[in-house]
């Protein structure tokens, strides 16, 4: 990754170390880890528990109708805490796989939305340090989500106890599942200033989390998420641009790496064009009301006029 031109990793838990390891062989295994990182002039960007793979958490983890498997849940996401800090990282992100059911009749929806703010609390409670990182998704593997969209995270994240160490990750095809622009989403969460880490990646419609490779699907719709990021200043406290792709079943083995090589070229050449733009001459579109105007200008820059 360091030689293709990445500086940051993103994990999950059992990525570091086996789940199951006792606490001294996950102390051992996390430095090995860490000196990887650091021998390479590479970081952690996050650490994510993996509670949506595991048998326990088949029904939910912190929405789970066992009270088992909902204090398995927490204990899993305490110790990524404790793998975080090991690798240097105080950044959590849930995506909360199966929070959320096949049929509505199946949990309490009132209940599970309060079990979220509960879980959450004992997360910030356990380290006064880290950073809860939300990353939304409306569906699948759950048929549907509690907390489907970065909004309905938002509002939860004010009902904690430290609504200042509670922000979200935006991922592209997430939004795109759920029917809204992830421009717009990425925008509505930097508004709150509580935008802390995006999942960039394409969707070719409404159908599985496919994680296409950036741009790859609708390059104006790419174009349209680095314009928004680059103008409202993402990065400049630290936050990483991150790309949640998947090669394509077809590719040969010595070409694993092309769909991350891929992202990011064509997110680096997009925010040439962004910054490219002559913004007296957009603010002109938008007063004259002339959008047809407008959407050719943004047109031909994209093709390279």
């Amino acid at each position: 990754m360091k030689r293709i031109g990445y500086h940051g990793v993103q994990f999950h838990d059992d990525d570091v170390v086996d789940a199951e390891a006792d606490v001294a062989t996950t102390e051992k295994v996390a430095a090995q880890v860490k000196k990887i990182l650091d021998d390479h002039g590479m970081v952690a960007e996050f650490v994510a528990p993996r509670l949506g793979e595991h048998p326990n958490t088949i029904d939910g983890g912190y929405t789970s109708n066992d009270p088992a498997m909902r204090q398995y849940a927490l204990d899993r996401s305490k110790r990524t805490i404790d793998i975080a800090r090991m690798i240097g990282t105080r950044n959590i992100v849930l995506w909360p796989a199966r929070e959320g059911t096949y049929i509505r009749e199946a949990k309490d929806p009132v209940l599970a939305t309060q079990r979220a703010v509960d879980y959450i609390n004992a997360l910030l409670e356990y380290d006064k340090d880290i950073r809860v990182i939300g990353e939304m998704k409306p569906n699948e593997p759950m048929d549907q989500a509690y907390n489907p969209t970065t909004g309905r995270f938002i509002a939860l994240a004010y009902k904690t106890i430290d609504p200042d160490r509670v922000g979200v990750n935006i991922e592209s095809a997430h939004a795109l599942l759920a029917g809204i622009d992830p421009s717009d989403e990425m925008a509505f969460a930097m508004w709150h200033k509580k935008l802390w880490a995006v999942h960039l990646n394409d969707q070719n419609g409404l159908k599985f989390d496919e994680d296409k490779a950036f741009g790859a699907v609708n390059l104006r719709c790419a174009f349209n998420q680095v314009w928004v990021l680059e103008r409202y200043g993402y990065g400049r406290n630290g936050e990483m641009v991150g790309f949640d792709v998947k090669a394509m079943r077809t590719t040969k083995p010595e070409k694993r790496y092309q769909h991350l090589i891929n992202s990011k070229e064509i997110f680096e050449r997009l925010l040439t064009i962004v910054r490219s733009l002559d913004n007296t001459k957009i603010e002109e579109f938008r007063a004259a009301r002339d959008y047809e105007s407008l959407e050719m200008y943004i047109v031909r820059k994209l093709m390279g006029q």
